[in-house]
């Protein structure tokens, strides 16, 4: 059985059951089956359609087991979203071609998330509108989707999968304006080519037309791999 400390809500904080905390392959098999079961009525239905019961039902487990796991419709959706952002993860070039610049690397790799969450809207609705709008019960969920994106995209950053804490930030602020721009995409705010034009501005003040190593000791300046060389001369 997990410990009781993953089904005691602490500070308002109501913990999932993930796989970490599951003793047997048949509890880790039911979790990815009420999570195949959530993406499933989300991909044909959007938000709305996920229900507790359908889930259950379509998972084939008591709707009790299913709140032992998910304790709402809200931990079920952004648990979703971080899977996905996990498959996302292991799929994605774990180190991009030498020679490509850094913001090129990161053009690249947000094109890649971007495309692969505009393949299915409903479900990209249904499990964003739920990560934009959790409460504090489920923000180890929401903590653990950032964690994700951040190192995702730290890694096109450095190329690298050893991020210093400023790289990270640098990602956190990237990874902020993409989910914003998500969202207005899915709320037809914005065209595909706008959200990418935006990212791509984005990168570009952060980092620099031709910025390839971002370095705290410029007091958040860029650093082009040239002068970079040019210091390393003196």
């Amino acid at each position: 059985m997990a410990s009781s400390s993953r089904t005691t809500a602490r500070d308002g904080v109501i913990p999932t059951l993930r796989d970490d905390d599951l003793n047997s392959n048949a509890q880790r098999d039911r979790r990815r089956r009420i999570l195949d079961s959530t993406l499933a009525l989300a991909s044909r239905g959007g938000y709305d359609a996920v229900q507790m019961r359908a889930v259950a039902d379509r998972a084939d487990v008591a709707v009790g087991t299913l709140y032992r796991y998910f304790p709402s419709k809200v931990h079920l959706l952004v648990s979703a979203l971080a899977r996905e952002f996990e498959r996302i993860d292991t799929k994605t070039d774990r180190r991009m071609p030498a020679d490509l610049s850094t913001q090129e690397r990161l053009e690249l790799m947000i094109g890649q998330i971007t495309t692969v969450m505009q393949r299915d809207p409903l479900l990209t609705e249904a499990m964003t509108r739920a990560f934009m709008f959790a409460d504090a019960s489920a923000s180890a969920e929401v903590a653990r989707v950032g964690e994700l994106i951040d190192r995702i995209f730290a890694r096109a950053l450095t190329n690298s999968e050893h991020p210093t804490e400023y790289q990270l930030n640098v990602s956190r602020v990237i990874s902020d304006v993409w989910m914003s721009n998500l969202v207005a995409w899915l709320t037809r705010r914005a065209t595909a080519v706008d959200v990418a034009d935006r990212l791509k501005l984005t990168i570009r003040l952060l980092m620099g037309d031709r910025a390839d190593v971002v370095d705290p000791a410029t007091g958040g300046a860029t650093v082009t791999a040239d002068d970079a060389g040019a210091q390393g001369a003196h």
